[in-house]
């Protein structure tokens, strides 16, 4: 997938999918409101030619025609009055209904993406930015729809009228085309412009985040850096805004010339009425009326083509291309995950280098994980261990190479069928601000309000302790910010999260990508010597991956894994690796002595 805007389908494609996808929620709501569009448009565009029929009672004296002309106007402005507040209350409603269902279909999008790619790289995090910022505002796109059809009608109506008096007023609209041509080309180059810079954009809602919330509020005092993220954030504004702005005026002069020359084409109109066919003062007044509805017309006609164009038809792209995404992760992975493993998995020649660049933080590995083991996975800081860990949670795809699960490779199997036999608990782990007996239950959702459950995962984490201390136990509503909320620590929170790794039974693959940074060595050891006896117990070989920085833990594993500078340099137990000597014991020593 590259990064270019015009990836995904056509934009009238994009539309068509949108609408399908709006029609599919509110069939009834929606035709309804497409009809009152077009029916509104009648009698608004007939006003002019009863304005014609007035003048030319009035001329001739004909009481009967002025009557008929005054009741037609007074009914026509009445039904468009009426028409007008019907389509606004079912228009709010509609919205508001079509507005939830868009923002679930993206959120349930994005979680249904297999793998972490589309909220890691630079250009897709750019697209799903603006993205995010349109789904709130999509829902006015059908409305803008049925606005355009309906001053479509309006314009067909108006130039009818005019060709009654001559045809050659037809060429009105010929004049209009600049302004068409303006209104569609001018949103889609400023949002190119916006794009392009839209990284700039993106740092400068960052650095504001940073400047005025709560989490990096401390450091942001302490270091007195505060002045400076309102400097930097300031600059990247004015870089966004700069090319933005510029592109902007220049779009408007270009627009504004589009305008006068209609403007010029009305004004004449209107002479060669008057002077060169003498027309009857009703006529003029149709050409008055009709020629400054038709400026009214295509004016509101092209604003909401523009809207189209600009905004919503490119958010619709944006939805089209994020529905084809998710969906290509499935065509190719169809294969259930197996219920147990006999062999293990296997990687084979596995290289991956993340989205962007071209260095390899895996490099041509070759590694067997046998089942129903305890392995844990060492080296230093960059050497590829937390990449290795998520190319087993299918969260990344291999750059080459491949992983099989027994016999079957893993990227043939859905995300979800994998994921339902993967647990775990992660370093960069997430606070989940629920209540406590929720935070925890997260890690098995059948199993979320079973109160055995999760006391049994809160018991294997060690965080008994943690949720005695809690006011209400697990019914206690977690995080300051909200209603009977409390703070907890850091440590407090990492317990939560282990035991939310430990929800689901005997998984086939457990992850602890160190897990338990915040608790002392001693602690760490004797947790995992219960989880890793227990483990090896099961009945699935389930395999548990263990990262961690401590070699009194990573000793206990059956097989240790060392990686160095990107490929596998020692495999083997902490008795055979001691012997061999090398990086493992090497850096083993290093920390024993630090110990002792």
């Amino acid at each position: 997938m590259t990064s270019s805007r015009d990836d995904g389908p056509p934009a009238l494609a994009s539309m068509w999918r949108l609408c399908k996808l709006g029609y599919s929620h509110e069939p009834g709501l929606l035709s309804f409101a497409f009809v009152m569009s077009l029916l509104a448009a009648v009698p608004d565009a007939m006003l002019a030619l009863l304005l014609k029929f007035l003048a030319d009672g009035v001329v001739a004296g004909d009481r009967q025609l002025i009557l008929l002309a005054v009741l037609g106007m007074a009914v026509a402005v009445t039904l468009t009055w009426l028409m007008r507040v019907a389509t606004a209350r079912v228009t709010r409603s509609f919205r508001d209904k079509v507005t939830i269902a868009l923002e679930t279909h993206v959120a349930g999008l994005q979680a249904s993406v297999s793998t972490i790619e589309h909220q890691e790289r630079r250009d897709f995090l750019d697209r799903l930015a603006i993205l995010r910022n349109h789904v709130f505002v999509l829902d006015h796109m059908y409305m803008s729809l049925f606005s355009t059809a309906g001053w479509i009608v309006r314009l067909g109506l108006t130039v009818a009228l005019l060709m009654s008096i001559h045809p050659v007023l037809a060429l009105l609209l010929l004049f209009a085309v600049p302004t068409v041509v303006s209104s569609s080309w001018r949103p889609a180059v400023e949002r190119e412009t916006e794009e392009a810079n839209a990284i700039h954009q993106r740092l400068a809602v960052h650095l504001f985040t940073i400047a005025t919330t709560a989490a990096p509020g401390k450091e942001v005092r302490v270091t007195g850096i505060g002045p400076e993220l309102v400097r930097r954030r300031r600059h990247e504004w004015n870089r966004w805004y700069g090319p933005t702005s510029a592109v902007r005026w220049s779009s408007a002069a270009w627009h504004s010339l589009a305008w006068a020359i209609f403007g010029s084409a009305y004004v004449g109109a209107i002479v060669f009425v008057a002077s060169g066919l003498q027309a009857s003062p009703g006529n003029v007044l149709l050409v008055l009326a009709a020629g400054g509805r038709l400026s009214a017309y295509v004016a509101a006609s092209m604003r909401e083509i523009g809207f189209i164009r600009g905004v919503w038809l490119d958010g619709a792209r944006r939805l089209a291309w994020l529905e084809d995404y998710a969906a290509a992760m499935q065509v190719d992975a169809d294969q259930p995950a197996p219920d147990s493993l006999s062999d293990g998995i296997r990687l084979d020649k596995v290289s991956f280098a993340y989205p962007g660049t071209d260095t390899l933080v895996l490099d041509d590995v070759s590694l067997h994980l046998p089942a129903g083991r305890v392995v844990a996975v060492v080296g230093e800081n960059g050497a590829g261990k937390s990449t290795l860990v998520k190319l087993l949670c299918k969260m990344y795809e291999p750059t080459s190479g491949e992983i099989l699960v027994d016999t079957l490779p893993l990227h043939r199997m859905s995300g979800a069928a994998w994921r339902a036999k993967v647990s775990g608990a992660f370093q960069d782990f997430f606070r989940f601000e629920f209540a406590a007996r929720t935070s925890v239950g997260l890690g098995h959702l059948p199993e979320v309000e079973d109160d055995t459950a999760v006391s049994v995962a809160v018991g294997k984490a060690g965080a008994d302790e943690v949720v005695a201390r809690l006011e209400s136990g697990l019914d206690t509503q977690l995080g300051p910010t909200w209603p009977d909320g409390v703070d907890v620590s850091f440590g407090q929170w990492q317990k939560l999260a282990l035991a939310r790794g430990f929800m689901r039974d005997e998984p086939l693959l457990l992850v602890l990508d160190e897990p338990t940074a915040a608790l002392d060595a001693e602690t760490e050891h004797e947790l995992f010597s219960r989880y890793a006896d227990a483990a090896r117990a099961g009945s699935r070989g389930g395999i548990t991956i263990l990262v961690s920085h401590r070699f009194s833990t990573v000793r206990m594993a059956d097989l240790i894994v060392v990686l160095q500078g990107s490929q596998v340099s020692q495999v083997g137990s902490h008795e055979v690796l001691m012997r061999q000597g090398g990086p493992y014991a090497e850096l083993y020593s290093i920390q024993a002595q630090a110990y002792h």
